[in-house]
């Protein structure tokens, strides 16, 4: 196995991307209001899911859910909990 050596300026390039991916993250969601309940195509397109991937977040209790009817809504804010609950940091 081939080892990789990463420089500072590599890493200073790295941080430089990232600041700049935020900036513009930023800059695509100021002065979006987001409502509090999401419908089910709603949900997947915020977190690029599909259909299976969201029910089965539903069978197995990640991600809480309302029905009323036959449509299904999720609470904005949890689902911003489940990506902060699943969140990983990595160590370099």
């Amino acid at each position: 196995m081939a080892a990789t050596i990463i420089t500072s300026e590599d890493l200073r390039d790295f941080k430089l991307e990232l600041l700049d991916d935020i900036k513009q993250l930023l800059e695509t969601t100021q002065g979006q209001v987001h409502k509090k309940w999401l419908k089910s195509p709603e949900v997947r397109a915020l977190l690029s899911i599909s259909p299976g991937t969201l029910q089965n977040l539903r069978i197995n209790g990640t991600l809480p859910y309302s029905k009323v009817g036959g449509v299904l809504y999720y609470d904005y804010q949890d689902i911003l909990k489940v990506l902060e609950q699943n969140k990983i940091h990595n160590k370099f």
